[in-house]
């Protein structure tokens, strides 16, 4: 277990922090770099060079379950089997995780929320990514960690709902829906990914990169609970329901609330892929 009065991140970590705890025993990284149109990218560019120490899981094997054809392009994996995944590249209780990609915590934001799912709290986005640690003059290295396993026992969080919670709530002011893809795919242009154009009706867009600084790191907490503030339009976050289009960039709208303050908001994991796969569900655009 962690010592008493050590210090967890539960958010964010800077490049500086992460330096300091390099080697540290209790301290696990975890690097998820993954290209949405080329999934062999991440072991690549883990081979090239990863922060030192850094374990690589990929975004489809690790981070998602078997697609069926109707549930979304990364339904949840099951908590049994990413538990045992995890606990065997080394997260016990008492590891503090750092997690990282090259895509603006795209992908990292994924892994932030399944470990908070499954009720570790102690894991931290890298802010700013890659791209931070190397203008920090943060070094590379090519050496695969030996990994340490260790028991992770998961106490599974309700943090997400199914289509069937979501096609119930549409109409209703108990559910307030954010959609974190980009407005253009948002309103139903351009969608080159899923077989259908456009959003879930009653949904409001809250493009996952706006929580961003220019610099890629996330902007301060106060900017971003009025900013949310908001989004939300006087729903309680409780009752805040996020999306995408495969569950991945939702995550990271979800870390910006918890950022902000704003706690207790829910993931629906199948998102704009799971949803526009049954012609039965209503489709909005504009």
């Amino acid at each position: 277990m962690a010592s008493a009065g050590s210090v967890s991140y539960p958010t964010l970590v800077d490049p500086a922090t992460l330096q300091a705890h390099l080697g540290d025993p209790d301290w696990l990284v975890v690097d998820v770099r993954h290209q949405l149109a080329d999934t062999g990218y991440g072991e690549r560019a883990y081979a090239e060079g990863h922060i030192p120490g850094a374990v690589f899981l990929h975004c489809d094997r690790d981070l998602s379950g078997p697609m069926t054809g109707s549930n979304g392009r990364h339904p949840l994996p099951s908590p049994v089997d990413l538990a045992a995944r995890l606990g065997e590249i080394g997260i016990g209780g008492a590891t503090q995780v750092v997690v990282y990609d090259d895509a603006q915590g795209m992908i990292a934001g994924r892994l932030w929320w399944l470990l908070r799912w499954l009720g570790h709290d102690r894991v931290a986005l890298l802010d700013g990514g890659l791209q931070a640690w190397l203008a920090a003059g943060g070094a590379l290295d090519r050496q695969t960690p030996t990994l340490r396993p260790a028991s992770f026992v998961p106490e599974v969080r309700d943090w997400m709902v199914d289509a069937g919670y979501v096609q119930a709530f549409l109409a209703t002011s108990r559910m307030h829906l954010v959609d974190a893809r980009s407005p253009d795919r948002f309103r139903g242009e351009n969608e080159t990914i899923d077989r259908v154009g456009g959003h879930i009706p009653g949904a409001v867009n809250r493009f996952f990169r706006d929580n961003l600084q220019a610099d890629g790191r996330y902007k301060p907490a106060a900017q971003l609970r009025a900013e949310w503030l908001a989004v939300l339009a006087g729903s309680p976050s409780e009752q805040v329901v996020h999306q995408c289009g495969s569950g991945v960039s939702a995550c990271h709208n979800l870390l910006a609330m918890e950022i902000a303050g704003l706690p207790g908001s829910r993931l629906y994991a199948g998102s704009w892929s799971e949803w526009c796969a049954d012609s039965a569900r209503p489709v909005a655009t504009g």
